[in-house]
This record gives C-alpha cells, sequence and structure tokens, in this order.
C-alpha cells in the first residue's frame, strides 16, 4: 500500500488510511531518513486514534508511552536513533513492549533489527523533490 502526503493540510487523511490499514498488526517500524517526517506522521497518526497527550520524539527518553482517550488503546513510541549497543534495547526490557499487544510505532528500527518481531510491518517514509512524502507498508 502507498499513501502520500502532499503537505500538512493532508497528513490527518493520510494518518486516517494508515491506521484502516494496520488491521491487527500490533508492531510498525517506520524507515526513512532524517527528516523524512517520521516523527511527524507517527503524531498524526497518535492523535487520530485518538492520543490527546503532548506528543513528540522519545529520542532522549528512547520510549514515550501514550494511551487513546476514548478507547483506552495504549500506544507505545520509540526512537532508537541514539542506541549504540543492542544490550541497551535488552535492559530497556523491549519483549515486554513489543509482545504486549500495545501498538508499538518504531523509529530507526534499523538500530534493532535483530529483535523486531518477525510480524513487524515495515513502513517506509521517502521525501519526493516536491516534498511529497510517500509512505509505504
Amino acid at each position: 500500500m502507498e499513501i502520500k502526503i502532499t503537505s500538512l493540510e493532508t497528513i490527518r487523511e493520510a494518518a486516517r488510511q494508515f491506521i484502516e490499514a494496520m488491521a491487527d498488526n500490533t508492531v510498525f517500524a517506520f524507515y526513512g531518513k532524517m527528516g523524512a517526517g517520521k516523527t511527524t506522521f507517527v503524531k498524526a497518526v497518535c492523535e487520530e486514534l485518538g492520543v490527546t497527550d503532548v506528543i513528540n520524539s522519545p529520542t532522549f527518553a528512547i520510549v514515550n508511552e501514550y494511551r487513546a482517550d476514548e478507547s483506552g488503546e495504549l500506544v507505545y513510541h520509540f526512537d532508537f536513533y541514539r542506541i549504540k549497543r543492542l544490550e541497551e534495547v535488552y535492559d530497556m526490557g523491549y519483549e515486554d513492549y513489543f509482545y504486549s499487544g500495545a501498538l508499538c510505532f518504531i523509529e530507526w528500527p534499523e538500530l534493532v533489527e535483530e529483535v523486531l518481531p518477525e510480524d513487524a510491518v515495515r513502513v517506509s517514509i521517502e521525501e519526493l523533490a516536491d516534498g511529497t512524502r510517500v509512505v509505504k507498508l
């Protein structure tokens, strides 16, 4: 599936399309270059899921936890950009998150590829020359 985001004004519609395509999957690994829009897109998806907390990149915390207000659905948002050694991921108890049944949105998954669940959905975000973002899953 491919979703195009032509501007920030269309990102919420793109997030709704993404949510419809999620099905029963819970772990989503977001690949893309720095500045491609991974965090911005995850934020839009969380907002469409009903999260009203402040949503920002968990670059320093590694993981942020959100809860959708109406459904109570739990969402974990990871940013592994600063991971230096895989042992850090083991130490944080990644299995408790990835296999919890809660939604997990993972930025910079290439740094923890070997511990991603087999059924993790790979999502790529690419910026085109005209500024359009293409989300593929």
